[in-house]
């Protein structure tokens, strides 16, 4: 086992506007350190040394991000060496001190629990995480660049794009789907064995990166000059097995695409998970560590983030699962899925973003008390301004800051690329309110 890196060990961070573990990035609200998790995954005990750096080096607010990964936010002038610190010492950094960039690995946060999966993918992503840890020609990736492993779960994020993906394929499940610049419930390019998966990524990472050059850091720039067919033909140079066809009109089962909220089965007899939802991402220090000691006290004392930007706590007895979701509601999570803000996600607008236009976060908060006293409940993600930093996929409906009051609003089409069609080009939030309240009154989320 390799001994943790400290900060003695670390190199200079490479330019890039993504915050990390080692690169804290200025905001308007002080700095940001990106915590990336193993398949979303933290021990109570890292739960809880997270919550007390956040409070000591920074504000204390802490965000759950799209990739189920977490955010310190307001970071101190002055205590980013001591928060890097503290976070290397509970274990939440990189193996590799050059590889903190490229551990950009999503699974679902049932892995391995949930009881409609097909496949357990944590040990082809454990060997994984290794592969990009400890291969240092792989670190020239991306810090954006991102793969996906999917096991065939019920509780899954399938509509975030991601550079590479692997879905587990019915009837055969040691057999894995894969495809570029997409997403599982996307067509897949092929298909190869379970346990050459690994060699697959390996080679396919090395010929992107060959390929791609300084020109392009993601695969959707690289498939812009290069077809799939021959991307694949190149590849299929470089392994010491074929690669299969996919299935033909394989096409991925439906996840649920609401937030996590609530009791779901295990594959385990006898226990249960429990999640609940941060009010539009955001969670404080003495809720994490408040979550850290319900882990512990009624379950195995771990936790997972989920895409959705919530939590979900895992191997829970049956019969504690309604009083541990009471307890997850009185500390201020969201555990209904009828409440407005389990639909709605936002950026940290313009009260902590110098590009954001709008206080989207406020906004967001006006809304749902619109949506609420109207029955409707659109899944709706506010933007403050293109980037979209919010939301790696497209909601059915996203209102889009024109000005610091005004918003455009776009309905999610499969015909039209970005946000989709144009509805409105200029409304406030009180109008978009009512809009929702016309259109989406009966609940239906894509009217």
């Amino acid at each position: 086992m390799r001994d943790r890196p400290t900060l003695a060990d670390l190199p200079v961070p490479r330019p890039s506007a993504c915050p990390g573990l080692l690169r804290i990035v200025q905001a308007l609200d002080g700095g940001i350190c990106r915590v990336k998790l193993a398949g979303g995954g933290l021990s109570s005990a890292q739960a809880r040394a997270i919550a007390e750096a956040a409070e000591h080096c920074a504000s204390g607010v802490l965000e759950l991000t799209n990739r189920s990964n977490l955010q310190i936010r307001g970071v101190l002038a002055g205590q980013h060496a001591e928060l890097i610190e503290r976070l290397l010492a509970a274990g939440l950094g990189p193996s590799n001190p050059t590889a903190d960039d490229v551990r950009n690995l999503l699974l679902s946060p049932a892995a391995g629990l949930d009881p409609h999966a097909l496949l357990d993918t944590r040990p082809l992503a454990a060997a994984l995480l290794d592969l990009l840890q400890a291969t240092p020609a792989l670190h020239g990736l991306s810090a954006k660049f991102a793969i996906q492993l999917d096991g065939g779960e019920a509780l899954a994020m399938l509509q975030h794009p991601h550079d590479i993906w692997l879905s587990a394929l019915p009837g055969t499940p040691s057999r894995l789907a894969f495809g570029l610049a997409g997403c599982p419930s996307d067509t897949p390019l092929g298909s190869v064995d379970a346990e050459h998966a690994a060699l697959l990524i390996e080679q396919l990472l090395l010929l992107f990166l060959d390929l791609a050059g300084s020109e392009h850091s993601r695969m959707r720039q690289l498939l812009s000059v290069i077809t799939p067919s021959q991307l694949l033909q190149q590849l299929q140079a470089r392994l010491p097995f074929a690669i299969q066809s996919a299935p033909i009109n394989w096409q991925r089962a439906t996840a649920r695409q609401h937030a996590a909220i609530g009791t779901y089965p295990q594959q385990q007899a006898g226990l249960c998970m429990v999640a609940a939802s941060a009010r539009l991402g955001r969670i404080d220090a003495a809720q994490l560590r408040a979550l850290a000691d319900l882990a512990a006290q009624y379950g195995d004392a771990s936790l997972r983030l989920t895409p959705l930007q919530g939590v979900l706590l895992p191997n829970i007895q049956e019969p504690s699962a309604d009083t541990l979701l009471h307890a997850l509601h009185e500390l201020g999570l969201l555990t209904d899925r009828q409440e407005p803000l389990s639909q709605l996600i936002a950026c940290t607008g313009s009260t902590a973003c110098s590009k954001g236009l709008s206080d989207s976060k406020a906004d967001a908060l006006h809304l749902a008390d619109r949506l609420r006293a109207s029955g409707a409940r659109p899944q709706v993600h506010l933007s403050a301004c293109p980037r979209s930093c919010a939301a790696a996929h497209t909601a059915p409906f996203t209102l889009l800051a024109s000005s610091a009051s005004h918003y455009q609003l776009y309905q999610r089409t499969p015909e039209l690329p970005g946000f989709g069609q144009l509805l409105a080009s200029a409304m406030t939030i009180d109008e978009a309110g009512d809009w929702f309240a016309a259109h989406c009154a009966t609940g239906n989320n894509d009217a």
